[in-house]
C-alpha cells in the first residue's frame, strides 16, 4: 500500500510503498476514503523539516534539552547516533481520517466489514491507504453523512474539546484568536451553544468566512474593530471567554486576550502559540488560562488509546472517542457546517505536490482533503458525476380562467416581498390582494395596513383551503419554498414561488411528484431577470444566432450584512443555492437553451464562485459569483459573444449591441437613469396575473423551471466533487 512520510532530516517528502499493517486483536482495519490534511500542526511540521539543523533546534528547544539530557547521561557520540538516527526515518503525516471497515479484529462487536468509519490519532489515522485503529479511535459514521465531511471528525474533536474548557454559557460573548482551521469550527461550535462570537484574525477571507459560518464580527486583531465589536457586544466588559487558536512566534494573542477578557474572565490555549503571559495584564484581572488537550480526556494515555479501556461515564463524560461521536452528530444535524472550509480535493497520488504547494503558500487553504483510489475507482465505475434532470410528467388538469378579481394570497411579508413584488401588485386592476400569512402577527398586520390585504393571518391550512384564493405566492426563507409550494400545488393553487424552488434533489422531486399527482402545473420560479424591459430589447436586436454563443456574466454580489439570515447555511443553503437561479436563467434564456453540463471552482476560503455552464450546440456561460469585489463596481455586467457581434449589459442601465456585418459596422446603445434601473419583476408579476386570469400557459415552461433548478444544484455536487456535473436528463 501506499503511505505519505517524511524524512525530518532532509525534508523530503514522498509517498511510499510500505506493507499492509496487520489487523490486531482490539481494533480494525480500515480502507481510507478521505483524509484532512491539518494546514496548521502538520504544514508546521513539514516546515521544521525543511530547516537546518540549527533552525530545527531553535524551533523545538523542549527536544534540545532531552538532546543535552542524553549527553549528561550517554554522552556525545552515543546521543549523536541516537539523534541522527532518529532524524534520517521516515515519519508519517495525518491523524484524522474516514475510511471503510476492511477488517474486524477480536474483541470489536459495534462495527462490521463495510462499515464507515471516523479515525483519530497521529499513529493511526496517517494518510495511508490502510491504517489499524485501535478501538477508542475510531466512531462510526452517522447514516446520511458524507464520507469527506467526517474525515473532519478529529479536527473536530480538537475544536470541540477547547470549547468544553472554555465552558460556554448561553447568552455569553467569546474571542477567537486565529481563523484557520480549528478556529472556524471553534466559531461554529460556540455558535451553536448560544455564544456570540468575535473572530480576530488577520486574512479579511478567513475572516469573512467565519462571519458567514456565525461570527457576529470579525477583524484584524491590528486593528480596531475587534476591539470595538467587543465593546459593543459586551457593553465594554470585555468577553467571558477567549480561545487561542493562532499559531506562531508572536506574543500579541494573549496580550490581546488579556486586554479584551473580562474581569475573571476564562483564557483557552488550543492552538500553538507563544505563551509568555503579560503578569500584571492576568494578575489584574484574575484571568482562568486552561489548556485544552488534544481531542480530550484519553488522549496520550496507552491504556486508552492502545488498550481499549474506556473510561466510566459517570466520571469522566466526555472522552476522545465521545467527542469524535458527538462533532459527527453535530455535523450530521447541519449543526455545523464544514463544506465551506474545504479549500481542495486533491487526488492522494498528488500529496507531495499538494504538500509542496501548501508551504510555498502557492494554495492558500483552510481545509485540503485527500482523496484515496478507492474512491476514485468508484467515481470512474459510475461516469461523470451527474445530477438528474427530472423529467415532467404530468397529466395536466385543464387550466380554466379565473373570475375576477384575482385573488392572491401571500405566504410572507418580508423585504423582497414588501419592496419588489407587492408595491407593483396593489396598483394593478383586477387583483385583490385577499389574505397575507406570516408567521407572527404583527408582520401580517403590517402588510395588511400597508397594501390593503382584506385579511391577515398565521394560518397557512386555511388559506389553502380557501376555494376562493386563485394563487399562491411563497416569499419565505428558502429552506420552506419547496414544502410550501409543493402544499400549494396539492391545494390546486397557481403558485409563484421566489427562488430558489428547493434546496436539494429530493425537494425537487418532492414538488414534481405534487404536481404529477395533482395534475396542477400552474407555476412560477421568481427568475425575472429574462423578464427585464432593456435586456428584452437587447435580446430581440441580437437577433437569431447560426453558431454558439459564449457568454460571460459578472455577479458582484458583495458582502451580507452581520446577522443576515443568508448567512444560515446550514438550514437556508448556500448563498449561491439561494440566488444562483437567477443567473443561470438569464443565461438558459438568452442561449435559448437548458445546460447540459455544470463545472464549479472556488478559491479558498470564501463565497467567489465561477460557474461553467455547457449548452447542447456548444455554447458556453461562465456565471462568476463574487464577494470580494468593491462595492462601487455594478452588481450585474453581461457579455454575449456569437456570429460578430456582442451584446453587452451594465447593470439593467445600459445596453450595447455592436456587430460587423455586410453593410459595414453597426452600434446600438439604449441607457436610462440607474433610479429606472428595471429587473424585470414588474413585467414578470404581469405575465403571471395573466396566464392565471386567462388559462394560458405559465410564463415560463416547467421544463425550464426544472433545468435551472437542477443546474444550480449541481454547482454545489461540482464544488464537491472537483469536477464536471452531467445534467441527466430522466425518462
Amino acid at each position: 500500500m501506499k503511505q505519505v512520510v517524511q524524512n525530518y532530516k532532509s525534508g523530503e517528502l514522498t509517498v511510499l510503498d510500505v506493507p499492509v499493517p496487520g489487523c490486531k486483536a482490539g481494533g480494525v482495519l480500515v480502507r481510507s476514503a478521505y483524509s484532512l490534511i491539518s494546514t496548521g500542526t502538520e504544514l508546521m511540521k513539514v516546515s521544521e523539516a525543511g530547516m537546518s539543523m540549527l533552525g530545527k533546534a531553535r524551533s523545538r528547544p523542549d527536544q534540545v534539552a532531552k538532546v543535552m539530557q542524553s549527553v549528561a547521561t550517554n554522552g556525545v557520540p552515543a546521543t549523536y547516533r541516537k539523534v541522527m538516527g532518529k532524524l534520517d526515518s521516515y515519519t508519517p503525516l495525518g491523524y484524522s481520517l474516514c475510511g471503510v471497515v476492511e477488517q474486524v479484529g477480536a474483541g470489536i462487536d459495534e462495527v462490521k466489514v463495510g462499515d464507515l468509519v471516523a479515525c483519530a490519532g497521529n499513529e493511526h489515522a496517517l494518510h495511508a491507504e490502510l491504517n489499524w485503529v485501535p478501538k477508542n479511535l475510531f466512531t462510526p459514521v452517522p447514516d446520511g453523512l458524507a464520507p469527506r465531511h467526517a474525515a473532519f471528525g478529529t479536527v473536530g474533536s480538537i475544536a470541540l474539546q477547547g470549547v468544553r474548557q472554555g465552558e460556554p454559557q448561553l447568552g455569553e460573548v467569546a474571542l477567537v484568536i486565529g481563523l484557520g482551521l480549528i478556529g472556524q469550527l471553534v466559531v461554529q461550535l460556540l455558535a451553536a451553544s448560544g455564544v456570540r462570537v468575535v473572530g480576530a484574525d488577520p486574512d479579511p477571507v478567513r475572516c469573512g468566512l467565519a462571519e458567514r459560518l456565525g461570527a457576529a464580527a470579525c477583524g484584524d486583531p491590528a486593528s480596531a474593530a475587534v476591539e470595538t465589536a467587543v465593546a459593543e457586544l459586551t457593553g465594554g466588559h470585555g468577553v467571558d471567554q477567549v480561545y487561542l487558536a493562532a499559531g506562531g512566534g508572536s506574543n500579541q494573542p494573549v496580550e490581546l486576550a488579556a486586554r479584551l477578557c473580562r474581569d475573571r474572565g476564562r483564557v483557552v490555549d488550543i492552538g500553538k502559540c507563544r505563551l509568555d503571559l503579560p503578569w500584571n495584564a492576568y494578575y489584574e484581572k484574575e484571568l482562568d488560562v486552561r489548556f485544552s488537550r488534544s481531542y480530550g480526556p484519553g488522549r496520550y494515555d496507552p491504556e486508552y488509546e492502545l488498550e481499549g479501556r474506556d473510561y466510566p461515564i459517570g466520571y469522566v463524560r466526555w472522552t476522545e472517542r465521545r467527542n469524535l461521536a458527538c462533532f459527527l452528530d453535530l455535523v450530521a444535524r447541519g449543526r455545523v457546517d464544514v463544506e465551506p472550509l474545504i479549500s481542495r480535493i486533491a487526488d492522494f497520488d498528488d500529496a507531495v505536490e499538494t504538500y509542496q504547494r501548501l508551504k510555498d503558500g502557492e494554495l492558500k487553504a483552510v481545509a485540503v482533503l485527500f482523496r484515496y483510489p478507492g474512491e476514485e475507482k468508484e467515481a470512474k465505475a459510475a461516469g461523470t458525476p451527474t445530477v438528474t434532470v427530472p423529467a415532467v410528467n404530468v397529466q395536466r388538469s385543464p387550466a380554466l380562467a379565473a373570475k375576477a378579481p384575482l385573488r392572491l394570497a401571500f405566504v410572507g411579508a418580508g423585504n423582497y416581498a414588501t419592496s419588489m413584488l407587492l408595491p407593483h401588485l396593489a396598483q394593478r386592476d383586477g387583483v385583490a390582494l385577499w389574505t397575507v400569512v406570516t408567521t407572527t402577527a404583527l408582520s401580517a398586520a403590517n402588510a395588511q395596513r400597508k397594501f390593503g390585504f382584506a385579511q391577515a393571518t398565521t394560518d397557512l391550512d386555511a388559506v389553502l383551503d380557501d376555494k376562493t384564493i386563485d394563487a399562491v405566492f411563497v416569499v419565505t426563507r428558502h429552506s420552506s419554498h419547496a414544502e410550501l409550494t409543493r402544499k400549494a400545488l396539492l391545494a390546486g393553487k397557481s403558485v409563484f414561488v421566489e427562488k430558489p424552488l428547493a434546496l436539494t434533489e429530493d425537494e425537487l422531486s418532492g414538488v414534481l411528484a405534487a404536481v404529477e399527482e395533482s395534475g396542477n402545473d400552474r407555476l412560477q420560479v421568481g427568475f425575472n431577470r429574462r423578464f427585464a424591459p432593456l435586456l428584452q430589447e437587447a435580446k430581440e436586436r441580437f437577433g437569431a444566432r447560426s453558431g454558439p454563443a459564449s457568454l460571460r456574466y459578472l455577479v458582484n454580489a458583495g458582502r451580507l450584512q452581520h446577522g443576515s439570515w443568508y448567512l444560515q447555511q446550514g438550514t437556508e443553503g448556500t448563498r449561491f443555492a439561494g440566488e444562483g437561479g437567477h443567473f443561470i436563467d438569464t443565461a438558459s434564456w438568452l442561449l435559448d437553451a437548458d445546460p447540459v453540463s455544470v463545472y464549479a471552482v472556488a478559491p479558498s476560503g470564501n463565497e467567489d464562485l465561477q460557474v461553467v455552464l455547457r449548452y447542447p450546440d456548444g455554447s458556453t456561460a461562465t456565471i462568476s459569483y463574487v464577494t470580494t469585489g468593491a462595492p462601487g463596481f455594478p452588481k450585474e455586467t453581461l457579455d454575449l459573444v456569437a456570429d460578430g457581434k456582442v451584446l453587452r449589459l451594465d447593470d439593467f442601465v445600459r445596453a450595447s449591441l455592436y456587430s460587423d456585418g455586410a453593410v459595414g459596422r453597426k452600434r446600438w446603445v439604449s441607457s436610462r437613469l440607474p433610479k429606472a434601473r428595471d429587473k424585470g419583476q414588474n413585467a414578470e408579476l404581469a405575465a403571471f396575473i395573466k396566464a392565471v386570469r386567462t388559462g394560458g400557459p405559465m410564463p415560463v415552461p416547467l421544463e425550464s423551471l426544472v433545468a435551472t433548478t437542477a443546474a444550480t444544484l449541481a454547482v454545489e455536487t461540482g464544488l464537491a466533487c472537483g469536477a464536471p456535473v452531467t445534467l441527466g436528463r430522466a425518462r
